[in-house]
């Protein structure tokens, strides 16, 4: 626990360069093994401080829009791919003179802004919508009943695609491989006639390719069917997968109040510092601490943040010994969906960012102040 709260503030998040490096190392055995390419999908980590590192193994970026295939374009070396449910054509051309790669979300986008696109030589992809769900969470779920995200097979013209050069299928939110082909067969089963006529197919993101039980043959052979069967090149933009597992929230607690629940408030926030918490919802693991469901630890407390909000709630955890004030919370696997989402609600300040080094020492990137809340605001 002290290695990721030497010489640090709190809250900070804190990213193991480590555990990076061994994350990328299994993305490369996958891009070595099969020749597909995997981008990292800036939405989910947009530390570009560590952009350097990554960019040694992954072939580019992924982008939501301007402000992240800028980023990607001026932090990263490698592709840009972006996708949009929608583009501004105030921006179309500045989005250009950053993008490798242009998805569209619809037939009329496509038609509308490929052919600026392709005069500026930039590959124009579709994104496809095979009305297969096989995640557990709805707010995830692009293919759930009336999903904005894609297009699907009664919507598909391929007579109003002239030029297109890829199509992009990302359904899964932290799946497995077997999610995947069952997805993928789906897919062939609707659109499969048309990718004879691309060049390239792009699996999206949400495959969590670094988990210890990942399958990675079963994504090979994923990866080989296609190639072999329509001769297109394969793309993979995870974001999760990247830095799975290699970051840290470090806390501390500020009080504790007894009413009725035992409970620590902290100097972090679930709605502010780690909001997937509560959207999802979720209940993030602690270094040392265990759920008391199944635990003998005999403290139990509830963990909350200091904001306003009733439900600012992050979870109940037991631990082995007595948490005083002061004591250190070490939040874990925080390096995604964290620093691309939080806020300054309340006036709660950002946490810093960090990065523990391979020599040990842990290097302070960034830290935020009142003018960091203020700027935002008018």
């Amino acid at each position: 626990m002290d290695k990721y709260t030497k010489n640090l503030p709190t809250p900070c998040y804190v990213v193991d360069e480590e555990l990076v490096e061994h994350n990328l190392m299994i993305l490369k055995s996958i891009m070595d093994a099969s020749g597909c390419k995997i981008l990292l999908a800036q939405k989910a980590f947009s530390m570009f401080s560590m952009y350097p590192l990554l960019s040694k193994v992954l072939c580019g970026t992924t982008a939501s829009g301007l402000y992240e295939a800028r980023l990607g374009k001026e932090e990263f070396e490698g592709e840009v791919h972006v996708f949009s449910p929608a583009y501004k054509k105030e921006d179309m051309s500045e989005l250009l003179s950053y993008c490798d790669h242009i998805i569209f979300n619809s037939i009329s986008q496509y038609e509308k802004f490929a052919p600026q696109a392709k005069a500026s030589g930039k590959q124009c992809g579709l994104r496809l919508n095979p009305q297969y769900s096989t995640g557990n969470h709805g707010i995830y779920d692009p293919c759930r009943s009336g999903s904005r995200l894609g297009v699907t097979l009664k919507n598909f013209n391929i007579n109003r695609l002239s030029g297109i050069d890829g199509f992009h299928i990302h359904t899964l939110c932290e799946q497995n491989s077997d999610d995947l082909e069952r997805t993928m067969i789906a897919t062939e089963e609707k659109f499969g006639a048309y990718f004879h006529l691309v060049k390239w197919l792009n699996l999206g993101g949400g495959h969590h390719i670094t988990r210890s039980d990942y399958d990675i043959p079963r994504l090979l052979r994923i990866i080989k069917h296609l190639q072999d069967t329509y001769q297109v090149k394969i793309y993979l933009e995870p974001g999760e997968a990247v830095v799975l597992n290699s970051g840290f929230l470090v806390t501390k607690v500020l009080d504790i109040v007894d009413n009725d629940i035992m409970t620590a408030i902290l100097d972090t926030s679930a709605a502010c510092h780690m909001p997937d918490v509560l959207e999802m919802p979720y209940r993030p693991e602690v270094l040392g601490a265990k759920d008391p469901s199944s635990s003998t630890n005999p403290y139990v407390y509830r963990l909350a943040g200091p904001t306003c909000l009733s439900g600012d709630i992050i979870g109940d955890y037991s631990f082995p010994a007595p948490l005083k004030i002061g004591s250190t919370i070490i939040f874990c696997d925080m390096a995604l969906y964290s620093m691309v989402k939080n806020n300054t609600f309340n006036g709660m300040p950002l946490p810093a960012i960090a990065i523990h080094r391979k020599t040990g020492e842990n290097e302070i990137i960034k830290t935020f102040g009142y003018q960091d809340f203020k700027m935002r605001l008018s």
